[in-house]
């Protein structure tokens, strides 16, 4: 991916992330994730309905990174099936690993593909999609 685009869509999910604001609904699943290393500390909402994720919001204090990554996840995972979005979970996740993983999966997500040469930002790049992998793996 071009380094300025790369830059501009990161700016631009920071910036103006999607659904940011929580929202006072039983229906969803709230999920707190924060980074020790980081100020990172983001409230996550997720709802599913027939065996979809509907809607997802957050808020709360994060670095450019988490944010955008969170602003992207959104984007990527809202009409998801529990099935598909853990496909997306897997490939992202080998990504920032350095495993074999499907770009084509991924969209506006490898923006990251480089993040593994900032250990330090792999942890912030990663924290939205780790409270999905806890909710998804309790939901059925």
């Amino acid at each position: 991916m071009d380094p300025k685009l790369k830059r501009e869509i990161l700016l631009d999910n920071y910036q103006n992330p999607t659904n940011r604001g929580l929202i006072d609904d039983d229906s969803y699943i709230k999920v707190n994730t924060n980074n020790e290393s980081c100020i990172d500390n983001l409230d996550i909402m997720y709802k599913f309905e027939n065996g979809r994720i509907v809607d997802i919001r957050f808020d709360g204090e994060a670095c450019a990174i988490s944010t955008s990554a969170t602003s992207i996840m959104i984007q990527s995972l809202i009409g998801k099936t529990k099935e598909e979005a853990l496909e997306i979970l897997e490939n992202y996740e080998n990504m920032l690993n350095e495993k074999e993983y499907h770009p084509e999966v991924l969209g506006e997500l490898n923006l990251y593909q480089d993040i593994y040469k900032q250990p330090n930002r792999k942890k912030c790049a990663f924290l939205p999609f780790e409270s999905l992998k806890k909710v998804i793996e309790n939901i059925e």
